[in-house]
């Protein structure tokens, strides 16, 4: 029998740890309540699922964790309005459900032996996250070529996932740009915008590509630097996870173009989105 799209999975909130300062961006680990409720959940990096509050509502939100995490599954969500603050309002061991995985993924299959370059700001660096992490698991890593990591956010207390960036950092094998707009009296790291970031490190464009998240004044200044640099608009991906709503192509509020955001995105590459209306 068909699963109904409709109705969530139970999972139980096993972990939640709050990444920044602001105490508005946390990340939640959940559990599947049914062993083959998590055995049929099969993502890849850049799928997204709605995260019920039963009695309240769902949220549309990119899976922060990779298929290569055993267990479990993971989201960082920032508090913004009624379902997200009732999720922040959650305790350890509290159950809700998961409907999903939705949408497509980061082009995988595309990436592999390639160099790839990865560029996130702020909040947006969730599904980022999760295809990091699965590039650099060990079952994986020899099927993508050098790994170039940017990510920066306004302030020290705003950057996500600290623990990871620093491990990710101390690897040899991935090259990470960690760096704040304005440094505070601790900050002993890198400072300055991304899009200058980008243009000092400066990453080769031969068989390369780009993977970019962030907000949108952080992208429009980003891309002409990797002009610049020769990388073409079919090898500039980026995700529309922000215009998701039903996450199944029924509500239509999704839609730019002729294109349903949940169902044929949200992963886009720039030549993809030139072909559409300029409303995204």
């Amino acid at each position: 029998m068909e699963k109904n799209p409709y109705i969530p999975i139970p999972v139980d909130v096993d972990k939640i740890i709050t990444e920044v300062t602001t105490k508005d961006i946390k990340t939640f680990r959940f559990t599947f309540v049914n062993e083959e409720d998590e055995k049929a959940f099969q993502y890849l990096p850049g799928q997204f699922a709605e995260l019920s509050i039963f009695g309240k509502g769902e949220s549309p939100i990119g899976i922060a964790s990779s298929p290569t995490d055993s267990g479990y599954i993971e989201f960082t969500v920032q508090k913004a309005g009624v379902v997200t603050s009732e999720l922040h309002n959650l305790e350890e061991g509290a159950r809700m459900g998961v409907r999903g995985p939705l949408g497509n993924t980061w082009p995988i299959e595309y990436l592999e032996g390639k160099d790839i370059v990865i560029v996130g700001g702020g909040f947006a660096f969730t599904t980022l996250r999760s295809l990091i992490k699965y590039m650099i698991d060990e079952e994986n890593r020899s099927r993508f070529g050098k790994i170039t990591v940017v990510y920066g956010a306004r302030e020290p207390g705003l950057l996500i996932y600290k623990d990871e960036l620093a491990q990710w950092e101390a690897r040899d094998d991935v090259d990470m740009y960690v760096t704040v707009d304005k440094g505070d009296e601790t900050w002993t790291g890198r400072e300055g915008f991304v899009p200058t970031v980008c243009k000092e490190v400066a990453p080769s464009s031969e068989n390369a590509v780009t993977v970019i998240c962030g907000p949108p004044i952080m992208i429009r200044f980003t891309l002409p630097v990797f002009f610049d640099l020769g990388f073409s608009r079919e090898n500039i991906y980026t995700s529309l996870e922000m215009r998701m709503k039903c996450g199944i192509g029924k509500c239509g509020r999704c839609n730019v173009g002729h294109k349903y955001v949940c169902k044929d995105g949200p992963v886009f590459s720039l030549a993809e989105l030139d072909k559409l209306t300029g409303e995204y």
